[in-house]
C-alpha cells in the first residue's frame, strides 16, 4: 500500500480523461495475465470511457486481456438511461474488442439483496476463494467518482453499508433510488484505486477527502497499492498547495 493518495491535476476534463487513459494503458500493458477492472458511472468516467475507445487507444490496449466488473449499478433494467451497464456500453463496449465472457454487468435480479449475492457468488467464482485475502487482489483497478455529497461508487453518508466488512457487495436500500456497490473490502482489494473527478462543484469535497475528513465515504477508501486520483483545475481549485496548479 503506498503511503498517501496520488494527486493528477490536469487543466480541464478532456486531459484529465486523456491522462487517466494513457495511465490505464500503462498498467494493463504492465501486466501478463488478465487485467480485471471496475468500473464507475458517472457523467466524468463516461468521457475516459469515449477516450478509451477512441481509436488510439483501441489499438495501444490490448483488450482480450481485459475484463470488465461494475463497482456499482442502479436498480434499474439495462436498458434504462440511468443504467451504469447501459452508459458503459454505449460509450466503451460499442466500440473496443473486449471479448463478450468478460464482461459482467451486475444482473438485476428480485430486490438488491439478492442482486448483491449473485453479483458476489459471481466474484468468489472468478477470484476462487471465499475470503479475501491481502497477497491476491481482487482486481488490477477499481475506477471511483466522487459526488458532491462525498459518496463513492454507491457508498452515501450514514448508510449501512459504510460498516460491512464481510460482504464484497452490498445491496442499497436505504436510499430513494435502490442500488448494488462493491464494499469497501472488495474495492480495497485492489492493486490501485483511480478517483476520476472534474468541476468546480467538487472542489470542496475534494478539499476535504486530501485532508482526511472521515466522515466523507471517500475518504475512507483504500487499496492494496496506490490510490490514484485524476482532477481536472476546477475540482482542484480549493487545495491550498495545487490552487494555481
Amino acid at each position: 500500500m503506498s503511503d498517501g493518495p496520488q494527486l493528477d491535476i490536469l487543466p480541464d476534463p478532456q486531459s484529465m480523461a486523456e491522462s487517466a487513459a494513457a495511465w490505464i494503458a500503462e498498467q494493463i500493458a504492465a501486466t501478463d495475465d488478465v487485467f480485471r477492472m471496475a468500473l464507475s458511472g458517472g457523467s466524468t468516467p463516461r468521457l475516459l470511457y469515449s477516450v478509451l475507445a477512441s481509436s488510439a487507444f483501441r489499438e495501444r490496449i490490448e483488450w482480450r486481456r481485459v475484463e470488465l466488473f461494475w463497482g456499482d449499478e442502479r436498480f434499474v433494467p439495462h436498458t434504462d438511461e440511468r443504467s451504469n451497464y447501459r452508459m458503459v456500453r454505449e460509450t466503451l463496449l460499442a466500440h473496443a474488442p473486449v471479448l463478450i465472457d468478460h464482461v459482467h454487468p451486475i444482473v438485476i435480479e428480485a430486490d438488491p439483496e439478492s442482486t448483491a449475492r449473485r453479483y458476489e457468488a459471481l466474484l468468489k467464482s472468478i477470484y476462487g476463494l471465499e475470503t479475501l485475502v491481502p497477497s491476491q487482489p481482487l482486481f488490477d483497478l477499481v475506477l471511483l467518482g466522487l459526488g458532491d455529497d462525498g459518496h463513492t461508487a454507491s457508498l452515501f453518508p450514514g448508510s449501512r453499508v459504510l460498516g460491512e466488512r464481510t460482504q464484497w457487495v452490498a445491496g442499497v436500500e436505504d436510499r430513494d433510488e435502490p442500488r448494488v456497490t462493491l464494499t469497501y473490502p472488495a474495492i480495497a482489494s485492489s492493486r490501485a484505486v483511480a478517483f476520476l473527478v472534474t468541476g468546480e462543484e467538487k472542489a470542496d469535497m475534494v478539499r476535504r477527502v486530501q485532508e482526511g475528513d472521515r466522515s466523507l465515504p471517500a475518504a475512507r477508501v483504500t487499496s492494496e497499492g496506490d490510490v490514484v486520483w485524476f482532477v481536472d483545475r476546477a475540482a482542484a481549485s480549493r487545495l491550498p498547495a495545487h490552487a494555481s496548479a
